[in-house]
């Protein structure tokens, strides 16, 4: 007879904090509801699961009869349901004290809804440190998952060792380990089931030493099982997979036991202790690379591949998690947002109000917009919105209604340089005067909006993937298949559009708000928004000085740059001073400029003004839209557009009922173009609207010495047709 061996299958089911409800009911359509289906037909097979706390909030809200059906599997001992982060944190990210807050909240949660303490939790996206052992066994857990590739990152053998659990140490912590592997991650559901049920025979066939019976894990997402394309019909439908698979192993449960985790536990020892390194899954590591050694890393994978180097793969992996805070400063921004609304609201004193508190800094911590893989995460806007309102609104109840205006000089963003950071009742700027004195920031507490929450565009690792099947005629869009093109699939590349190839652009500095130009005359819009033209200053990116004064009811920034400007064959020098001044409960605020030249021969240049602002729904005209100098004309924020002699503009979302109303007191020539990234998606590459920039021209003729200047107003308010 066949060892007898356990498998234990655990399904992570999660949806982003602002996600679209919608979006929510479909997976539980196509996925969760299926999988209780299955379970309920098959009441032999045990398994695990976990519901992040943004999801569970969704499924209380609107899904109470699929509860009850949960927690009658848990009530029958077939289902374990595990904790984790409430909100899906990149736990290793977080002051501790939030680390410890969310697990016990959702465990909380689980014991309310499903009527037992969880003792396991899911890792989010497997992102490990070796310090996290400590906060996890503070927060009860017993257990936690982790992918095999971190053992292998310090020698195991995953083929032979990894059918156990192991605890891992941290200053007299323990908490224990179990591997998942990789084998029957990505065989479930895609290995036929009789291959499934082969190797867990052969595993079995070669038992551990003594009398302790192997456990083969499996931790994965169980949207994989249903909401991925083509899935549903795969495990469901036609393919049915999954009830194949579970009648399959009620055939062969004479050997093959299912198991829930904490059971195996109950029942069996560690095989041993572990130290695992910062790690997470394969991909990960190589999502968090820059774009040039995402390739090259990729392109060496598949070659050891292909020469079946097990022995060197294993020792492959890319960079660690928190190198998306490098590799996109707007992550870094919003992760230093956090920390720096986390000491607020953790200094409040203890009661009702700081629950509140808590309870959306932590939503604001839930790590989908934190970093970006196969499909959108950061550049995903609603994700974004999301986050940036809950810390505007967990800031606004630290501080209270009596807040003062406060400015300060601080390096926010933990680059060894200060930023300027400005918070009150009304508004909240960030500054970088060491990039352009440069607005990163600009956050309405009313509204509990940051309207430069904008994506510069950058080069991404796949993007030479669309480029080659433009070229080659491989990119496929869905007019080509409805069209009956011919095509080989495996080498087709997928886009929601043609020409998408032509939204490759790559900025040269960082967007947001303030950035000071200087055109040569040859520059128009088209030019800016391909991020390729002639700039005759050196003032877009460099550093500034800058000056701050405040009392609690003003508060003025001050930022200046002595540099140089080309005009013609002659580097004449030029100053460029801009001073923003703020009113504690005033609904607008300005910002003067002074250009003065400071050569001894007068000069043309064209000078501009960068702002930008990003409403979610941006790229929909019936969402969102521009006025100019009053008019009732509805222009589109997501077009290319050059309108002269403008004085008022205001850009408008009728989503978010909001107008942004720039005045400018000289008329300009505005240039009008939108910021759009290409990811991936589940139907294939799209663009994605980041934001609109708005750049404002003026011819100046200065002679030397003489200086030009202008004031540029900004308000947000409601808005209401």
């Amino acid at each position: 007879m066949t060892t007898p061996i356990f498998l234990a299958l655990v399904l992570h089911n999660h949806q982003p904090v602002g996600q679209f409800d919608f979006v929510n009911k479909h997976a539980v359509d196509v996925s969760y509801n299926p999988f209780v289906d299955l379970l309920e037909r098959h009441p032999g097979i045990k398994c695990g699961i976990h519901f992040t706390g943004s999801l569970l909030d969704y499924l209380i809200a609107h899904q109470g009869p699929l509860l009850e059906r949960l927690r009658a599997l848990v009530e029958r001992g077939q289902l374990e349901v595990m904790s984790g982060g409430y909100y899906e944190p990149i736990l290793t990210t977080l002051p501790d004290a939030d680390k410890v807050g969310q697990i016990h909240k959702l465990s909380r949660a689980v014991e309310d809804v499903f009527g037992r303490r969880p003792r396991g939790m899911w890792l989010a996206e497997r992102v490990w440190e070796p310090h996290l052992v400590r906060p996890i066994a503070e927060a009860g857990i017993d257990y936690v998952i982790i992918d095999d590739t971190h053992f292998e990152a310090v020698g195991y053998n995953k083929e032979r060792e990894l059918f156990g659990y192991f605890v891992s140490e941290e200053q007299g912590y323990t908490v224990r380990v179990f591997p998942t592997l990789s084998y029957l991650r990505y065989a479930i559901p895609w290995d036929t089931v009789p291959n499934v049920i082969g190797w867990l025979r052969r595993q079995a066939d070669q038992p551990l030493p003594g009398q302790q019976p192997k456990i083969a894990f499996m931790g994965d997402d169980g949207e994989k099982f249903g909401v991925w394309p083509g899935t549903y019909d795969h495990c469901w439908g036609d393919g049915n997979y999954m009830a194949e698979l579970f009648a399959a192993l009620e055939r062969e449960s004479g050997w093959a036991h299912t198991i829930c985790p904490a059971d195996y536990i109950d029942r069996y020892p560690a095989l041993g202790r572990v130290y695992l390194p910062t790690a997470s899954y394969f991909e990960m590591g190589q999502w968090s690379l820059p774009a040039e050694r995402f390739r090259e890393l990729r392109d060496v994978k598949r070659e050891l591949e292909d020469q079946g180097r097990e022995d060197v793969l294993r020792y492959l992996r890319g960079s660690v998690w928190r190198n998306f805070m490098i590799k996109y400063d707007e992550v870094n921004h919003m992760h230093k947002r956090m920390l720096m609304v986390a000491d607020k609201v953790h200094a409040m004193p203890d009661g009702e109000r700081k629950d509140r508190a808590l309870d959306l800094l932590w939503r604001a911590q839930a790590n989908d917009a934190y970093w970006h893989g196969l499909f959108g995460g950061v550049y995903l806007f609603n994700f974004r919105v999301a986050n940036y309102a809950n810390l505007i609104e967990a800031e606004a109840l630290a501080e209270g209604e009596s807040a003062p205006l406060e400015v300060r000089a601080v390096d926010f963003n933990k680059d060894s340089t200060e930023e300027i950071v400005l918070t009150g009742p009304v508004y909240n700027a960030i500054w970088k005067p060491n990039l352009g004195g440069m607005m990163l920031e600009l956050d309405s507490r009313p509204q509990r909006y940051n309207l430069l929450n904008v994506m510069t565009r950058r080069e991404e690792g796949y993007h030479d993937e669309i480029r080659a099947a433009a070229a080659n005629g491989t990119l496929v869009t869905p007019e080509m298949e409805q069209n009956g093109a011919n095509f080989d699939t495996r080498d087709a590349v997928r886009a929601k559009e043609a020409g998408i190839e032509a939204a490759l652009i790559v900025d040269w500095h960082r967007r947001g708000a303030f950035l000071d130009h200087f055109f040569r005359e040859d520059v128009d819009v088209h030019a800016v928004y391909r991020a390729f033209y002639g700039e005759q200053g050196d003032f877009v990116n460099l550093p500034y000085t800058a000056q701050i004064t405040g009392d609690g009811a003003t508060a003025e920034v001050v930022l200046s740059r002595d540099g140089h400007v080309w005009v013609g064959s002659h580097h004449r020098p030029m100053r460029v001073t801009k001073t923003f001044l703020f009113t504690r409960g005033g609904e607008d605020f300005q910002c003067t400029y002074t250009v003065r030249n400071l050569s001894d021969a007068p000069v043309d240049v064209r000078f501009g003004v960068e702002l930008a602002a990003g409403f979610d729904g941006g790229q929909v005209p019936e969402y969102a839209g521009l006025t100019v100098n009053g008019g009732a004309e509805w222009l589109p924020l997501a077009e290319i557009q050059e309108l002269p002699d403008v004085r008022q503009h205001r850009m408008i979302t009728r989503l978010r009922e909001m107008a942004l109303t720039t005045e400018l007191d000289q008329p300009c020539a505005l240039w009008l173009f939108p910021l759009e990234t290409v990811t991936n998606s589940e139907a294939g590459y799209e663009r994605g609207y980041q934001g609109t920039v708005a750049i404002h021209v003026w011819p100046l003729h200065l002679a030397p010495g003489a200086e030009w200047q202008s004031t540029i107003r900004q308000r947000l308010t409601a808005y209401n047709e």
